[in-house]
Order: structure tokens, then sequence, then C-alpha cells
């Protein structure tokens, strides 16, 4: 009895923060489309603060900040939208106005041949679609192969045969992207500069001689940790050492 007094207690806390959050998060729209953004960002992070994270809530997040010209805040959001839901056509052309008011102008280091065409697929769709995907032809591969064995057609046994060995391959092909994808993710650790200007050093230190200097908005891909300083690379290829607290890391929820 105790058990199920606390199963319906916790049943009805969760009950209630998700109704506390869709009422902050409609009274945050509500201020967003008044024109009160500043307003609206305290209740969207106040709905952030409950530990719900969601491509919408960043999204409008992002909207907020860029309506406030806060750079950076507007792009880490955008980006955090984007983990969330990677093929979102609003928060790519959000992000793209985003980012046209950044100051740093870093050109992307082009890929070429078969594994810039395996890289793109991949991206196609997040590891969980993917893994979504590889479960959907497994389900249909089982059907398929049930089908031909208890078909007594020899037409119908040829065509489930067949289309059990196509949706094999595509299983494979959908496990393959899922790794892929997975470890795509576990490499990447982007950040987006915080710091108005922030010195990116040849070494972990202030006594080390200044590399390139980096402004708001600008997206990093971290690479290494020593004490209070991030190892950075740019798209570009270039690397550096910057300050910790002049990022912020996109993949910390």
């Amino acid at each position: 009895m105790k058990h199920v007094a606390y199963i319906v207690i916790v049943l009805l806390s969760f009950v209630s923060v998700e109704a506390q959050n869709n009422t902050l998060f409609n009274e945050a729209n509500t201020l967003y489309n008044q024109g009160k953004y500043a307003e609206a960002i305290d209740k969207y992070m106040a709905v952030l603060e409950t530990d719900t994270h969601s491509a919408e809530l960043y999204y409008n997040l992002g909207n907020a900040h860029y309506k406030l010209n806060n750079i950076a805040p507007s792009i880490y959001y955008f980006e955090k939208a984007l983990l969330l839901n990677p093929n979102d056509k609003d928060i790519k052309n959000n992000l793209d106005y985003a980012n046209n008011m950044t100051i740093d102008a870093i050109e992307n280091v082009p890929e070429v041949g078969f594994s810039k065409l395996i890289k793109s697929m991949t991206k196609t769709f997040s590891f969980d679609v993917w893994a979504k995907i590889a479960v959907a032809f497994a389900i249909v591969y089982v059907v398929l192969v049930l089908l031909y064995y208890f078909s007594y057609s020899s037409l119908k046994k040829r065509i489930t045969f067949i289309t059990s060995i196509i949706c094999l391959l595509f299983l494979c092909i959908s496990l393959a992207f899922a790794f892929n994808k997975f470890e795509l993710d576990k490499k990447e650790n982007p950040a987006i500069v915080f710091a108005q200007e922030s010195q990116v050093k040849t070494e972990p230190n202030l006594r080390s001689e200044e590399s390139f200097r980096l402004h708001e908005g600008t997206k990093v891909q971290v690479l290494d940790t020593v004490n209070n300083w991030k190892e950075i690379k740019l798209s570009d290829g270039k690397t550096g050492w910057i300050p910790s607290e002049d990022i912020k890391l996109l993949k910390a929820f």
C-alpha cells in the first residue's frame, strides 16, 4: 500500500511540474508576442531550471535573445535546439541570421570524396532516429521471415525471401549509420564563445603567446582541458587555448 501511495505522489508531482511548465511556457510566449523579450527570457529560463529540455524551448530562447541582439546566447540556444531537432528548417534559418551578426569570418575546411558523402548522409538524422529506423527494419524482417516459413505458395515464398533480404540489407545500413552518428557525436564537443573578445593562446597559460582572437558567437570544438583552459579547434583547422570561462559547452545539459 505504501508503494502505491508513493507512486501516486510521484505521478501527481510530475503532473504538477508539467502543468506549471506549460503555464510558464505559455506566459513566456505571450510576453514574447508583446515584445517583452527580457521578461519572456526569464519565463523560459524558469522552465529550463526544472530540467526540462526541448527544441521548441531552446528555439524560443534563441529568438528572444536575437531580438535583444544578444549574439552569443541567441546562437547558443539555436545550436542547442538544432542538437535536438537537426532537420528543422526554421532553426537552421534563424541560426544563419544570428551567425550573420558575428565578427569572426572563419572559413570551413571543405571535405571531399566518399567521406564527405558518408558524413553528410549520417548527419541526416540523429542517433535516436537512426536507431528507430533500424528497429523498424528489424521488425519488418522478422515478419517477412515468418511469412516465408508459413507460406505455401512458391511465389509468396520467393517474394518474401527477396524482400526480407532487402530489408536485412537496409537494417545493416541503418545500424551502420546509427553507430557512425554515435561516434561522430562522441568526438564532437562544440562550444560557443561568450566573451565579447577572447585571446586564444598557444599554450594553456597567460604567459604564452597570443595565437589569435575570437569574438562572441563563434562556434568552436573543444579538444582538451587543462586546469581552467580549453584547447579548441576552429572550422578552418586553427587550434589554440582559451580560458574556460570564455566559452559555453553546447552539450552541457
